[in-house]
């Protein structure tokens, strides 16, 4: 069983300049397909139930699943909650067996998401697990605009929490489908000189592919969280094996295509982020 947290995989990825994929699950074929690439790129993953994968899935039935995909794995898998917006959600979580907690108090006064992200980290070292925090609002396209984290919040954060790992608003965006953005570097800078926490970047399939290769083998940023990049890329498996046939309505086999080009598609997105 290779079950892991989620600092069992980034210290080393702090340690050695690399960074672990956080794939954005929405259920069992990319689960499966995020694991089966992890193995073929022998690196780690962590796999994340966001909220609208809890939306249809209930946390303890993900948590199983994650487990059960642990189990037989050759490489470590990290099950977890990815944006938990409470404290009870978060219990609920380590209740399901997951392995590393996301409180997400972003946009929350600074206290207030100290406070309330320690209780949560509190409760996960507990209980032997992680915990995962943000300070900064990352925006979503489309929708609600990004509150740059600020390097001395990010201190006080990294110091008074006593999270694991901590995300970051640095440019990046949830749910951007193109890459034209780019991070802000000096930014992430001031950030690494007054802490020592590693770093998460949500939103990261908007991050152009070259820059998550410099930054996850140069800085502090050990994990990148890619959902909208691996979605597209089973929406278009989806609607190429449906178009194939007309007649076909069967739904296993419809969504078996989807697992080779999934895999694909993940495996690039992990090799750009593996050490030199």
């Amino acid at each position: 069983m290779t079950l892991a947290t989620l600092k069992d995989v980034l210290q080393p990825a702090y340690d050695q300049g690399y960074a672990v994929a956080g794939l954005v699950t929405l259920g069992w074929e990319d689960m499966q397909a995020y694991v089966a690439a992890a193995e073929a790129e022998n690196v780690p993953v962590i796999l994340q139930a966001g909220p609208s994968c809890r939306a249809h899935t209930p946390l303890p039935i993900l948590g199983k699943m994650f487990r059960h995909l642990a189990e037989s794995a050759s490489v470590p898998v990290v099950a977890h909650l990815d944006h938990g917006y409470t404290f009870e959600e978060c219990k609920m979580a380590l209740e399901s067996g997951f392995t590393s907690l996301m409180f997400d108090g972003s946009r929350k006064p600074l206290k207030q998401n100290i406070d309330e992200t320690a209780r949560v980290a509190e409760l996960a070292h507990g209980a032997g697990i992680s915990c995962e925090g943000e300070i900064g609002f990352v925006g979503y396209s489309g929708g609600e605009g990004s509150n740059g984290t600020d390097p001395n919040d990010a201190a006080i954060f990294a110091r008074d929490s006593g999270v694991d790992a901590m995300a970051i608003s640095v440019g990046n965006v949830h749910l951007q489908q193109d890459k034209e953005g780019g991070l802000d570097e000096a930014r992430i800078r001031a950030i690494e000189e007054v802490t020592t926490v590693p770093l998460v970047i949500h939103g990261g399939s908007g991050v152009p592919v070259a820059q998550r290769t410099a930054l996850a083998r140069g800085s502090k940023i050990c994990k990148f969280n890619i959902g909208t990049e691996l979605r597209m890329a089973f929406g278009e498996a989806l609607r190429t094996s449906v178009n194939m046939d007309p007649d076909r309505f069967d739904r296993v086999q419809i969504l078996k295509d989807t697992h080779d080009p999934l895999v694909q598609a993940t495996r690039r997105v992990l090799t750009a982020l593996k050490a030199r």
